[in-house]
């Protein structure tokens, strides 16, 4: 099969989608030379603590088939999500694809915002993948976008539900933040980040209220947090 059969089998196995992105899936809306699909999403945007978590996969349009059975990416169960995250891992020694996570910490959101720390994972990611605005289309999830010299990139609302290659950027940003907060939990015990990892969970707030915040707590996220 042709890679550009494949990425028809790609398409006719996505929910409805809207005619710009099937295209920028299929052939590129402005170009046929961008062969190169970039998939953006985060991780931790709501939690009371830890950083927020970009993850990018970068992935040529030929290989786009063996990716297409991934949807939901965060409905996914943790050990299904490590499935995919092992294969992203072992596709990427084999040269099939790239991907990057790029953590924002939590001083950086209490400054700037958690608009601005998404902007910056972004910002990060690409610049680490050496991502080409020249050679490249992005799918980014939900309010996120791209630096503006990337002319060609559509955000799509729920897109870690309806484009895989969002799907799999999910998976990897969440796996790669459980990860960060499950060590954290050793630094910080009392938190029990390891259980909820930074949410704002029952027993997270009680545990708030009991020992105050840790260093890793947003600040700016517990203002209206009862003393």
């Amino acid at each position: 099969m042709s890679w550009r059969g494949g990425c028809m089998n790609y398409i006719k196995a996505l929910p409805a989608l809207d005619p710009l992105i099937q295209r920028a899936v299929y052939n590129g809306s402005m170009s046929r030379k961008r062969r190169i699909l970039v998939g953006v999403d985060e991780a931790g945007r709501g939690p009371l603590a830890g950083p927020l978590a970009v993850g990018i996969v970068v992935l040529p349009r030929r290989y786009l088939k063996e990716f297409a059975q991934i949807r939901d990416s965060k409905k996914l169960t943790s050990a299904k999500r490590q499935i995919w995250f092992d294969k992203l891992r072992k596709e990427r020694k084999r040269g099939t694809l790239d991907f990057r996570v790029s953590c924002v910490g939590n001083a950086i959101i209490d400054k700037k915002g958690i608009s601005y720390a998404a902007r910056c994972g972004i910002r990060r990611c690409l610049q680490r993948l050496e991502v080409s605005p020249a050679q490249s289309e992005i799918l980014l999830d939900g309010l996120l976008y791209a630096p503006k010299k990337f002319l060609l990139q559509k955000t799509v609302i729920k897109g870690d539900e309806r484009v895989p290659i969002i799907a799999l950027a999910s998976v990897a940003a969440k796996v790669v933040r459980d990860g960060k907060m499950t060590r954290l939990a050793k630094r910080f015990p009392q938190y029990g980040f390891e259980i909820h990892k930074g949410y704002g969970t029952a027993l997270h707030r009680k545990r708030i209220l009991k020992h105050g915040p840790s260093p890793i707590h947003r600040r700016s996220f517990l203002k209206n947090f009862a003393k």
